[in-house]
């Protein structure tokens, strides 16, 4: 393995002076990343694990040379250059603002645009694969979990009344004549789903596959990860079934997904595809660089750290702001009809009007104290277990109480400086103008107001009508 390692190193080595370019380049981000990377978090827990896969890869297994274009077409270096610069600056940007996600996406496309720069265009397309690879270390897991137990309830609620189950299902819900099976956010199957597409893009890559094989077998790979998953949230909920809640695998069921798992995935990887590489010919010279890219590495040097080190922040400090409607009353966050779960930085106050109408402003400021950050990272203020999302009309949603059925009609939206947003997505956008006016608080707006029994149609009326007359100053 030694020997074979050393042989391939010159075929090796243009590829990692690249990646440790990146790192240089974007270096504030990758160390971010490597501190998530230690955390060993459940959506993340493969991140280190890939990171040493890419760099394994290209030590025993670098990029097949191509076989023809021997000599670097000399066009292909100034588009990728220029496209460096352009990805660096906006990374610039992203870093500044500290949007995190999008700054995270943004260093593979910074390690495509160094290869383009350095070695040229035919040489990154055979780098492609494991730059891929390379992504799925990438904090973005957690954002495909919603989606995930959403896809994972309709397959297993179908599932249930197929065989004839009694039971109720309600969303991510399933009640059972014994007791209640919640499809939470641990029952996604982010973790088949992410190894499944590690396991397939390692095979594609040792096996070189072309694009189609490639994509045909990532492709079976996330199937293979999502069908595994509501296998195995279906047995328990047989389980549950047949042993009345009573077995401790409700309980205790983390050998028995990876025992389903495994079931399903050894198969695929047994039958899939091999194809034995020849050796790489010894007496093929090792490609050179582009000195015009290493330019062009500098240049992205001084747009992009050097840039971020000398800017000087322009948010101004601004007091936080409370309703003008004099009809509103404080009151205490206890007394919400819907508990909000909100981080312990933000600035937490309630009001309430004569119609039943709650009004909560969770705010914060920004300051170096809060890493630069004018949007922070929010979890779901809501329980989804314990509240179930049923209904949503004119941006305002129906949440009913699992157990007591109680309704609450909620309506919320973001406040960035003077922007408003209804998503948290678009929130974090709304950062990058918003920063450059040098607006600097940000809160969450929420409204609720509780349903009668028979209907929310007057709580969502209720809603609207404060939601237009609503205004929020400065104190």
């Amino acid at each position: 393995m030694l020997r074979k390692t050393l042989g391939n190193l010159p075929y090796s080595r243009p590829y990692l002076i690249v990646t440790a370019v990146c790192v240089v380049i974007f270096f504030p981000t990758w160390y971010r990343l490597a501190e998530i990377w230690l955390e060993f978090e459940q959506v993340l827990a493969h991140g280190l694990a890939t990171a040493g896969i890419f760099l394994i890869l290209l030590l025993i297994h670098p990029p097949k040379p191509s076989g023809s274009d021997p000599v670097i077409a000399r066009p292909y270096f100034l588009t990728g250059a220029v496209f460096l610069i352009g990805v660096t600056l906006i990374w610039a940007l992203l870093e500044l603002i500290r949007i995190d996600t999008l700054a995270y996406l943004l260093l593979p496309v910074g390690v495509i645009a160094a290869s383009w720069t350095l070695l040229g265009l035919p040489r990154t397309q055979t780098f492609l694969p494991y730059v891929l690879l390379l992504s799925l270390s990438l904090p973005f897991w957690a954002d495909l979990i919603p989606a995930l137990v959403t896809i994972a309830s309709v397959v297993v609620g179908n599932w249930v009344e197929l065989f004839g189950m009694t039971a109720l299902i309600e969303g991510n819900s399933i009640t059972l004549p014994w007791g209640r099976l919640i499809i939470a956010d641990g029952c996604s199957g982010i973790r088949y789903f992410a190894i499944s597409i590690l396991l397939a893009a390692l095979v594609s890559i040792l096996n070189d596959y072309r694009w189609k094989g490639w994509l045909a077998l990532v492709t079976a790979a996330m199937l293979i990860g999502l069908v595994a998953n509501w296998v195995r949230i279906f047995i328990l909920v047989v389980i549950g079934y047949e042993t009345e809640m009573q077995s401790e695998l409700l309980t205790d069921h983390e050998m028995l997904g990876w025992v389903v798992y495994g079931a399903f995935i050894l198969p695929a990887l047994y039958f899939a595809p091999a194809r034995r590489r020849q050796a790489l010919a010894q007496d093929e010279p090792p490609r050179r660089f582009s000195r015009k890219g290493f330019i062009a590495v500098a240049i992205a040097l001084v747009a992009g750290p050097l840039a971020i080190n000398l800017s000087q922040l322009t948010a101004t400090t601004a007091t936080p702001w409370q309703p003008e409607n004099p009809e509103l009353s404080s009151a205490p966050a206890s007394r919400l009809p819907l508990k909000l779960e909100l981080p312990d930085n933000l600035e937490h106050r309630v009001w309430q009007d004569s119609n039943g109408v709650w009004l909560s402003l969770a705010q914060s400021q920004r300051s170096a104290e809060t890493d630069y950050k004018l949007v922070p990272y929010l979890r779901p203020t809501i329980d989804q277990q314990t509240w179930l999302n049923s209904t949503r009309e004119n941006n305002i949603t129906i949440y009913q109480h699992v157990t007591n059925r109680q309704k609450v009609a909620v309506f919320q939206r973001y406040q960035v400086g003077g922007y408003q947003a209804q998503r948290y997505r678009n929130a974090k956008l709304l950062q990058i103008p918003a920063t450059l006016r040098g607006e600097s608080r940000f809160a969450l707006v929420t409204l609720m107001a509780t349903c009668s029994p028979l209907d929310c149609d007057s709580a969502v009326s209720a809603l609207s009508n404060r939601l237009a007359t609503l205004r929020l100053q400065t104190r």
